[in-house]
């Protein structure tokens, strides 16, 4: 027997109450942050990825019941946007060349739909964005091996102003995204350790040393690496740089890259935390 309007209009009336509890909550959370933007004294970068990741982890384990768990983190992911841009000015580079809108895309699905957001023509220009400031967050694609030049080389810098990796987007992987991620962040920040994590570790290398050898060098420092790309050196008298995911936090000034150099021997000349990010959540099978 299909509901009287009786049982639907009561129905909809509890769907009216649960919209305005809600939209309390909501505005007792935004009155929360306004505390905090006060408590930060100024704090001119609101972001916290660690943080963000932990929230939404959160989430994803007490979930439950018919709603999509996919469009559960998207709300989540404008609520966290909006309490950004009320802390601080918050603004996304995004490399985003003509006819190319994938990044922009997951762009506008992490960092929220009213964000202010720029597209860049490449890499440099959104790495140059967040150094002036015009730009908290660049959103740069995912390293390939057969990038002879490849941006994230800029990072691996001894300029204390230089950013680093923060995140990787998406977050929050369903079936529709690539087995691999297909962005990484670059901020003024130093990755928060959130229980799963990855380190992203440049090693410059001078001298004869295979992937394999430096695989186990590294596996020996307690850094275990799950992809390597290199930067081939360009002359006889340059240096190749290997761009390392390390599966496990890294924290600035970590000991492990201390004991590689020890074991590297002088065939190290610079071994740098580029940065690093929290390990996305995968939701359902991916294609």
């Amino acid at each position: 027997m299909p509901d009287s309007p009786q049982t639907l209009d009561s129905l909809r009336q509890r769907i009216d109450e649960i919209d305005e509890a809600l939209h309390d909550l909501i505005m007792q959370r935004a009155g929360v942050v306004h505390d905090i933007a006060i408590a930060k004294n100024g704090d001119p970068l609101a972001m916290r990825p660690g943080r963000e990741a932990a929230i939404l982890r959160r989430l994803a384990a007490r979930h439950g019941g018919d709603f999509p768990l996919p469009e559960l983190t998207r709300i989540w992911r404008e609520l966290i946007a909006g309490c950004t841009r009320m802390q601080a000015p918050f603004a996304v580079a995004v490399h985003a060349p003509e006819a190319q809108t994938e990044l922009w895309d997951l762009a506008r699905d992490h960092y929220g739909s009213h964000t202010p957001m720029t597209p860049v023509a490449g890499p440099i220009q959104a790495i140059r964005a967040v150094y002036d400031g015009s730009a908290a967050v660049a959103v740069l694609p995912w390293p390939v091996e057969s990038d002879t030049d490849p941006w994230w080389q800029v990072l691996v810098s001894d300029d204390p102003r230089a950013p680093r990796v923060v995140g990787t987007l998406p977050f929050v992987v369903t079936e529709r995204h690539r087995d691999e991620p297909l962005a990484l962040a670059v901020a003024h920040l130093d990755p928060e350790q959130t229980g799963d994590d990855h380190g992203l570790v440049a090693v410059e290398v001078t001298g004869d040393i295979s992937r394999s050898r430096l695989k186990q060098l590294l596996e020996a420092a307690g850094l275990p690496p799950v992809a390597f790309w290199t930067r081939p050196a360009r002359a006889a008298e340059d240096a190749a740089i290997h761009l390392v995911d390390v599966a496990d936090y890294v924290a600035p000034g970590d000991g492990r890259m201390a004991a590689l150099a020890d074991r590297l021997d002088g065939l190290a000349p610079r071994i740098r935390l580029i940065g690093g990010f929290a390990t996305p959540i995968t939701i359902g099978r991916r294609s």
